[in-house]
């Protein structure tokens, strides 16, 4: 009984930590570019009392085990690279990424970090930079006489200055892609950075060796589908219910059976 009330209890912690990645998911779904998680569960250990394949009284080879788990536990958390629908919004300095890929930024207390985030700004010098100031890798600075802004879907950043209607380049950018995206870390303030287990950063042009193309004008948004986050909090709800009821249940067999003794 005891085990019992034991393994139902790591399934609710489990599905706690469930409906917190959940949460998480939807109070980001209006967040730039987010990705959403999903938590993964393995089973824990068994206990065995009967090994298949051990001679039985017969003489014959047991035909199945006896054994029973110690309930589940989560492992690992899957981040979801898949595209987020393009919002166009008219700015500029917009850019959305269509297809694999990852702007550079350089974070303020050094260090590189990606995001794909596209909203960028502008700081007092002309520097493209993030909301939170991390300017983007490779430098791209903007003259202050510029009338307007193009980037192509390749990369190549140009502006008109003063009444000259041909546009000048100021600058390329770079995107970058990942083995394994999913080993990226992810830092909060939409970047993440690099970890053995993302592998090297693998820079390249946009729109050429498989990185996707650039899109200005225009805003990633959260690839997060609250309909199917509800469906997840409700099964994670319904699982946390039911281990609740293998805990009250063995709590009740329990009480059965110190009540035989009045």
């Amino acid at each position: 009984m005891i085990r019992a009330m034991r393994t139902a209890a790591t399934g609710m912690k489990a599905q706690q930590l469930n409906v917190d990645n959940i949460a998480h998911n939807l109070a980001n779904v209006n967040t730039t570019s987010f990705k959403k998680g999903r938590v993964e569960f393995q089973d824990l250990f068994y206990q065995q009392t009967k090994v298949p394949g051990n001679p039985t009284a017969t003489g014959e080879d047991s035909p199945a085990n006896l054994e029973i788990g110690y309930g589940a536990t989560p492992v690992s958390t899957q981040r979801m690279f898949t595209q987020g629908e393009m919002v166009q919004t008219g700015n500029p300095l917009d850019l959305a990424i269509e297809g694999d890929g990852f702007f550079r930024v350089v974070l303020a207390q050094g260090g590189e970090a990606y995001t794909r985030d596209g909203s960028f700004k502008l700081s007092a010098e002309g520097r493209v930079m993030t909301s939170d100031g991390y300017t983007l890798d490779p430098d791209i600075t903007i003259p202050e006489d510029a009338t307007a802004i193009s980037v192509s879907s390749d990369g190549l950043v140009s502006v008109t200055l003063g009444s000259d209607t041909t546009p000048q380049p100021v600058g390329q950018l770079e995107i970058v892609r990942f083995i394994n995206p999913a080993g990226l870390t992810a830092l909060g303030q939409n970047i993440f950075q690099q970890t053995p287990a993302s592998g090297e950063a693998l820079p390249g042009t946009p729109g050429a060796d498989g990185l996707g193309q650039l899109n200005q004008g225009y805003l990633e948004v959260s690839n997060v589908d609250i309909v199917e986050e509800m469906i997840a909090l409700i099964s994670a709800q319904r699982a946390y219910e039911v281990n609740s009821k293998a805990i009250k249940t063995s709590e009740d067999m329990m009480s059965m059976a110190n009540n035989l003794t009045r």
